[in-house]
């Protein structure tokens, strides 16, 4: 059963089309991720699924509620988490719950037991203002207030950006004890390393989606052998390896190069090879296995 049904929604703004008649289903209790960089098109869309915005056309339904029609319905049952901390700054940690509980017509104490091991980290700070908490307990807090209503479907919007990286394995740690609650989850982020936490991702990139599958499978699609080179100058090998008419794509990676070849049964002794017309001191090459990023650049280039 789908918790959420997205068909060929549209969103433009001015002369920008921010959402390009966008498609999917997130399946009731599925942790689903929309991936891509800034100004991809998530936001938009989750201000449509929450009933925030209203799409130029196509259609969306939210537990089964149409998001035109059937708005209020949606806003009741849905948890909500924007990308940019949007609670009361000069309240605090325990007004903030208390206000967003009422709101809904709860309690604190009627929906507990969902937001117990999240609220107890928050809890010795429960008389400090919330725009006084550091990035990873202003998180804490906000994903408190969206679960306090105990929604069927929880939108948590770039949840991660900014926050250091200890808190966001934190965070994904208390999705995955969400998920295993029932809670349906469709989150979005910019990092792709987070994508492989996701039971099933689409891949955005300028309001259109260019994959859509679990993660393994969208990894284990790459259609060509990957590899990893590097010298002592390696800005310049990525400015010859990118003219050289063998290589079919090259791009920094860290402190390597990743790059494909134009045919499909190179291998390292090949990179070798045309990487010895240029004469690069300290050249390594090794094969690899891609990562989601290798991917979502060769859909990019296939775009």
């Amino acid at each position: 059963m789908s918790s959420v049904r997205v068909k060929n929604i549209i969103k433009t703004y001015g002369e920008v089309k921010a959402v390009d008649n966008v498609s999917f289903e997130v399946q009731k209790g599925e942790l689903f991720g929309l991936i891509g960089p800034d100004g991809a098109g998530k936001t938009s869309i989750f201000r449509i699924l929450t009933t925030l915005l209203l799409a130029d056309s196509g259609t969306a339904t939210v537990d089964g509620y149409d998001v035109v029609k059937d708005y209020q319905a949606i806003r009741n049952r849905v948890g909500y988490m924007p990308g940019r901390f949007s609670l009361y700054q000069d309240l605090t940690v325990k007004e903030n719950l208390t206000f967003f509980a009422t709101v809904f017509g709860t309690s604190i104490e009627e929906n507990y037991a969902l937001i117990k091991d999240i609220y107890e980290q928050i809890r010795p700070f429960n008389n400090r203002r919330a725009g006084k908490l550091s990035g990873g307990m202003k998180q804490k807090l906000a994903l408190c207030c969206a679960l306090i209503h105990k929604p069927a479907i929880l939108f948590l919007d770039e949840p991660t950006t900014g926050v250091d990286v200890v808190s966001r394995k934190e965070f994904w740690d208390m999705l995955n004890q969400l998920k295993k609650q029932g809670i349906t989850i469709v989150v979005s982020t910019p990092y792709m390393d987070e994508a492989m936490l996701c039971d099933r991702i689409a891949l955005i990139q300028n309001g259109s989606i260019m994959s859509i599958n679990t993660p393994d499978h969208i990894v284990q699609s790459f259609p060509k052998p990957l590899f990893a080179a590097k010298a002592d100058n390696i800005y310049r090998l990525l400015q010859d390896l990118r003219a050289d008419t063998e290589v079919e794509s090259c791009y920094a990676f860290g402190e390597y190069l990743h790059l494909t070849l134009r045919v499909k049964d190179g291998n390292e002794h090949t990179i070798s090879a045309i990487a010895a017309k240029y004469n690069p001191g300290g050249f390594e090459v090794k094969r690899i296995a891609p990562a989601i990023e290798d991917c979502f650049i060769e859909l990019m280039g296939n775009e």
